[in-house]
């Protein structure tokens, strides 16, 4: 009996029952999908592709911004370099010019005082004169008191022996010098 129906089938033939049913229902499909289904996915996909092109051009603009920032800072770094190097360079130049100011005034005070002690030495060499030129002359007096056997108690007379042996002295004294030059 399978062999008889089984001839009797032939699978080209159209059964238009189903062939209508299968149409309608296609279309019933088809239409639910292109009206209801096809939008929906359309619109997250193109909310997708938004949010992706957005995304890329966020990112854009945030790399633009950054380079943007980095090329700042690049310019601050450089400029924080140069007046790094430039207050460098005032300091050396400030620390010579203290230094050499400072050298200055030790050389002027290191001046003074030796001109202070050359003053002093000759206002003790003149005091040191005038002390030994009374002591020779008191000695002087003395001695030629003797020598004479009388006393020289007028003071002009005194000072007069004393000028004139003094004078003999620094005489002796100049030709002595003479001689040795």
């Amino acid at each position: 009996m399978l062999v008889e129906l089984a001839a009797d089938y032939n699978i080209l033939r159209i059964d238009w029952v189903k062939f209508t049913f299968g149409a309608i229902a296609l279309a019933v499909v088809y239409f639910f999908v292109a009206r209801k289904a096809v939008p929906k996915v359309m619109a997250v996909l193109d909310e997708r592709h938004d949010a992706i092109e957005g995304g890329i051009e966020r990112a854009k603009k945030a790399e633009a911004e950054a380079e943007v920032i980095r090329q700042q800072y690049r310019e601050k770094l450089e400029e924080s370099h140069r007046e790094y190097a430039q207050e460098l360079e005032k300091a050396k130049e400030q620390r010579a010019a203290i230094i050499a100011e400072a050298r200055e005034e030790a050389q002027a005070e290191a001046r003074r005082i030796v001109e202070a002690a050359h003053a002093q030495i000759e206002a003790d060499r003149q005091q040191a004169l005038v002390q030994l030129r009374n002591e020779v002359g008191a000695l002087s007096t003395e001695l030629a008191s003797r020598i004479v056997g009388e006393t020289l108690s007028d003071s002009a007379a005194q000072n007069r022996v004393i000028d004139r042996f003094l004078d003999e002295l620094e005489q002796t004294d100049s030709t002595q010098q003479a001689e040795v030059r």
